[in-house]
């Protein structure tokens, strides 16, 4: 199984955490019962969140499981349900008035990006040059989440920003190179490149570039396009992750008329 550098870090945060508390005695020498008393203090002692819980489960069930080659373990331990959170979209307006945000060709192009093609924040920084294929009109997106390539299509009015912004910027391997020559620019300098842009427009709700791919997919799936293909636009693994869209869609929504309007206030 393929694991993110996010969730390898996690993995490994939680791990250090259990063995500076166990000092003396070796984590490998933990049982299943041991094991859920600890995940039952973090719950009820630290009031740990639920995200928290989840990974620390996890984390120990991979060191036991793929590392120490134990036997699958069942640990029974009352995992806190996560919260059914709404994905931040915006209306194509405040989708419109945030990219336009910017005068610095480059934040312009990079905040496009994420929302003409739905691409997540790491990958809009680890595109290459080469990975802009007009003759195709696609881009690849190269060893995504799960370690998984896939390619989505490329607006003719992003190309047409993008060859404006490579006559300016001339990049040699990476799309949006760093400060140093051939370095990807770094996903916290796109995530503040965002931040400044919402701040020119006065946006305070709450959503950071993430936001754009799911305006993206949601503003696909308002204006009729299958539900599977939103799928395979956005690297999902399961139906499932991408059918939370219709539950922000307000195409819908929007058509009901309320009770309120017929009454005749």
């Amino acid at each position: 199984m393929a694991y993110s550098p996010n969730t390898i870090r996690l993995y490994h945060s939680e791990i250090l955490v259990l063995m500076r508390l166990l000092q003396h005695i070796p984590i490998y020498s933990l049982e299943p019962p041991q094991i859920r008393a600890y995940a039952l203090w973090l719950i009820e002692k630290k009031k740990a969140s639920e995200a928290r819980v989840h990974t620390v489960i996890n984390a120990l069930k991979y060191y036991f499981e793929q590392i120490r080659l134990n036997p699958k373990m069942f640990i029974e331990v009352p995992r806190p349900k996560k919260p059914i959170q709404l994905p931040s979209v915006w209306s194509q307006q405040t989708v419109k008035e945030l990219l336009s945000a910017s005068s610095n060709l480059k934040h312009q192009t990079i905040l496009m990006l994420g929302y003409a093609a739905g691409l997540r924040v790491s990958e809009i920084a680890s595109l290459k040059v080469e990975d802009i294929d007009s003759s195709r009109m696609v881009i690849y997106v190269r060893r995504a989440k799960g370690k998984k390539d896939r390619m989505v299509m490329l607006s003719p009015v992003l190309l047409e920003k993008l060859r404006d912004y490579y006559k300016a910027y001339k990049p040699k391997s990476y799309l949006f190179e760093g400060q140093c020559p051939e370095e990807a620019y770094s996903v916290r300098s796109i995530q503040q490149v965002f931040k400044e842009c919402k701040a020119k427009i006065k946006l305070r709700r709450k959503g950071g570039v993430h936001s754009l791919r799911h305006s993206f997919a949601t503003h696909l799936l308002e204006a009729g396009t299958d539900v599977r293909v939103i799928q395979e636009l956005l690297g999902h693994e399961s139906i499932k992750t991408t059918v939370r869209y219709t539950h922000v869609s307000v195409k819908n929504i929007t058509q009901v008329q309320s009770p309120l309007d017929r009454i005749g206030l």
